[in-house]
This record gives structure tokens, sequence and C-alpha cells, in this order.
């Protein structure tokens, strides 16, 4: 998975993404950012590529390898291996922005650990993200109400500020679309098929849409 995730990010499929996810941290000027689902740190290492060299950053994911890679992709990033839903062990108001892209969100935990005014950056598919592959049963399908479950979550503890859509078409080869399958959590299901096999016999190139939220909340300071 996470060879898979380093082989379609590094060949600038999701640039569009990274950039403006980068963008959007960068106009913070933050000193210190908390990245929940790092990953392999994609797009944290954008983000601090636009912000300038003062700023470092703490990757946290679940999976050692992923933190692992995340931290030795950049000097700036130091790792934490831990479950998004266990009290963080990072201490309170650590962090001007937290990142947070396809990954589950702790509203109080990510309220404690975020300064005062400090912003919440969360990125989630749109409900036509990968409506190619899903049709043709092999990626998973996406919850229908997923931007309004997102704002209910976090309500108590934040403020969104604004909502920022992204879609784009990608041609994409036949080794590109096995290795977005195998990114996500599609490879590891049952009814999908995750492989290069899974695209064997496919055209040249398959047309596959990227769509995107991004949600700026800001910490609700009124909140214990």
């Amino acid at each position: 998975m996470l060879d898979a995730r380093d082989n379609f990010q590094s060949a600038g499929w999701y640039e569009a993404l990274e950039r403006t996810v980068a963008l959007t941290v960068a106009a913070e000027h933050p000193e210190r950012i908390l990245d929940v689902g790092c990953g392999t740190g994609y797009y944290l290492r954008g983000a601090l590529a636009a912000v300038g060299d003062s700023a470092r950053a703490l990757g946290m994911d679940l999976s050692p390898a992923a933190v692992s890679r995340a931290a030795r992709s950049s000097d700036r990033i130091d790792g934490l291996v831990a479950d998004v839903w266990s009290l963080l062990p990072i201490r309170d108001g650590a962090a001007n922005v937290i990142l947070n892209v396809f990954a589950p969100r702790n509203a109080a935990e990510f309220h404690r650990v975020l300064r005062q005014g400090g912003l919440l950056l969360v990125v989630v598919p749109q409900q036509e993200h990968l409506q190619e592959l899903r049709k043709a049963g092999l990626a998973l399908d996406i919850q229908p109400d997923k931007a309004q479950h997102l704002t209910g979550g976090l309500a108590a503890h934040f403020t969104l500020e604004s909502r920022q859509g992204l879609s784009e078409q990608l041609n994409l080869p036949a080794p590109a679309v096995a290795a977005l399958i195998g990114m996500g959590p599609s490879a590891h299901h049952s009814g999908a098929v995750g492989t290069a096999p899974a695209t064997a016999g496919t055209p040249a190139l398959r047309a596959v849409t990227a769509a995107f939220d991004l949600f700026s909340f800001r910490r609700r300071d009124n909140t214990p």
C-alpha cells in the first residue's frame, strides 16, 4: 500500500491537490504542523516547502512503516505512531495547523493540541471521486453524506471557515490505475481487486475523475 502511494504520488497525479494544500497551509505562516494520518508524508512535505525553512512538523499515523517513511523523507519531519481515537501524546496547543487528508478525525483531541486561532485543514473525496473505477467494481463506494457528517462531527469544537472544491480528469496508464487502487482501502476489501491484474486488458489510458473537498476549520476558543 505504501509503495503504491509512493509510486502514484511521486508521478505527480495528485499535484493539484498537493499544491492547494500547501498554499492553504502556507497562508497561516505556521511554526508547527501536525499531519494526522500522514501516510508517507507527501502532502506534509509540500506544505513544509511552501511555508519556509523555519517550520517543523510532526507526522502521525497508526502505521509504523508509514511514519518511518515520512520521517526519513525530510529532516524537518518528526514521527509519531499513535491511534487518533486515543489521547494523543502531544502537549496542549502544540500545533498552529493540523493537516488531515483522507484520515479519521478526533475533534476533541484536535481542539486540545491546536493553538488558539489555529487551522484544521481537512480533505475528503467528493462523491464523483474515482467514479469510473467504482463503476468498474475496482473501488469502494463513498459515503453520500460525507461532507455533512464531517462538518457535524466537528461543529462543537471548530467553525467552518471555507470549503473549496477541486476536480480534474486524469488520463492514467494501467500501472498508475493499479497504484491508485492499491494505495487506498479498496486494496484491502474482499470485493475489490487492488493489484495489477485488475487492470489487465484495459485501454492504455483510462479516464479517472479526481475530485476533492478541502475544508478549512478554525478552532473554537470558547470550548473547554
